[in-house]
């Protein structure tokens, strides 16, 4: 990046440092799939970081292991409204779904029972499963945003059962590996950082244990670098390689609850945290663990992300820093557009294109990029979706209103466009045309002065 925005960058990164008393920290920009700029302050063991050296994650682990449940859903392994009890049978909340647990929907309770989880050593599955034989379910699934690493120790559960292997052989074969994240291991190797305790009241540190989560290791065991995670913000803005596919990845950004009432400005979609930021829409997650602290974000409209570690259990404001070094990037240096060309189409569609009416309010529809339509209100506001096709004449809506819902195109005798019937809204070619099948039908006498 300019060396303007460089300093910029390195600026916000210091204050955060300083202000936060983190014994150090590092942090990065992503852009097209790659970390244009990275920076590190303090120091681990007597030199500055770098962007191989390996923190811990904490609970962006989450988002790695909806991934890997994701591919199992695209597989046809599970569908997310099952019923855990269809695929990790006996629990005592076996009546959550798959995506509410995703979702941290579940009702499930936050921490596991017994010891602080994040700070001993961890026992196995079974062991989990008998501490949550009672009072396991804190709320009714489905009623609330309720975060629950517990739900994430037993999707890791679900995970092992599909694949007959730990969670942990199955996420390192099927999602890091594929991405290039070989330095995310579950426990560090190689140059990383201590994990500090700073002193509330002086300038003194305190280390961390960093034990082995056993069970509970899927809500927050990984760490990571500031490359590989470089690699999964890309992956969370739609740059998923041959692991998932963009519109699965899509899917998981999609605000599934709130967590803040009723005008939302953080909430969770399917493994991911998203949050409303100065007109920004973000997606990733924070992490933290004892000693520890993460984040990574991605704009959803401009595809610049960012990302930070820091090794110490309270301080800096990761996700504040995170946000603004989206907004210093996009600010200084913002995404020229890609040049307009013109492509190729399915000239065969070309007789759908145009303009069509849903009663009395004028829609446009056209062909775009993949093969997909697009119809949207005339006007420039109102109900608009992006359908990609599924059969002959149908297609399935894949944002907006009409999301999941099917289109499909009624041709006269000739093979001419009639009409369009989305979610038995009937679109015609004039307003209420009295030849379309309108629900109600169309007064005879049609339009009048009065």
């Amino acid at each position: 990046m300019l060396p303007s925005t460089e300093f910029a960058l390195l600026r916000r990164l210091s204050l955060e440092q300083v202000n936060g008393r983190a014994p150090s920290m590092t942090a990065a920009v992503v852009r097209d799939g790659e970390v244009v700029w990275w920076a590190g302050r303090g120091a681990v063991d007597g030199a500055a970081p770098d962007d191989d050296t390996q923190y811990r994650l904490g609970s962006i682990t989450k988002s790695i292991v909806a991934a890997l449940v994701m591919r199992l859903r695209d597989e046809g392994r599970l569908d997310l409204n099952d019923p855990l009890d269809k695929h990790v049978p006996g629990t005592s909340f076996g009546s959550s779904t798959v995506g509410q647990l995703l979702s941290h929907t579940g009702g499930l309770t936050s921490e596991s029972p017994g010891s602080w989880w994040e700070r001993s050593e961890g026992g196995d599955w079974a062991a989990l499963e008998s501490s949550l034989a009672t009072d396991a379910l804190k709320n009714r699934p489905g009623s609330r945003f309720h975060y629950s690493n517990v739900g994430y120790g037993v999707l890791g559960e679900l995970i092992a059962r599909h694949r007959g292997t730990d969670w942990l052989t199955a996420l390192t074969r099927e999602v890091l590996d594929p991405l290039g994240m070989t330095r995310t291991t579950p426990h560090p190797r190689g140059k990383h950082a201590r994990g500090w305790a700073v002193h509330p009241f002086a300038d003194l540190l305190l280390p961390e244990p960093s034990p082995d989560a056993g069970a509970m290791a899927p809500a927050g065991q990984l760490w990571s670098t500031v490359r590989d995670l470089g690699r999964w913000t890309a992956f969370v803005g739609g740059d998923s390689g041959d692991v998932l596919s963009p519109d699965t990845v899509a899917e998981m950004r999609a605000l599934a609850t709130v967590d803040d009432g009723d005008a939302w400005t953080s909430g969770y979609g399917l493994g991911l945290q998203l949050v409303r930021h100065q007109g920004r829409r973000l997606a990733g997650h924070t992490g933290s663990m004892p000693g520890f602290l993460a984040c990574t974000l991605v704009d959803e409209g401009t595809g610049t992300g960012a990302l930070t570690f820091a090794n110490t259990t309270t301080g800096p404001a990761i996700l504040g820093l995170v946000a603004d070094l989206i907004g210093i990037a996009d600010e200084h240096e913002p995404n020229l557009p890609d040049e307009w060309r013109p492509t190729e189409v399915d000239r065969s569609l070309l007789p759908l294109t145009g303009l069509w009416h849903w009663g009395p309010t004028p829609y446009h529809l056209r062909l775009i990029p993949g093969g997909m339509l697009s119809l949207y209100p005339a006007g420039g506001s109102g109900r608009a979706s992006r359908f990609r096709p599924v059969a002959e004449d149908e297609w399935l809506g894949l944002d907006g209103y009409y999301a999941g819902e099917t289109l499909r195109v009624h041709r006269a005798a000739d093979g001419t466009p009639r009409h369009l019937d989305l979610a038995t809204f009937v679109f015609t070619r004039t307003p209420y045309d009295p030849a379309a099948p309108v629900p109600g039908g169309v007064d005879p006498e049609g339009w009048r002065t009065a």
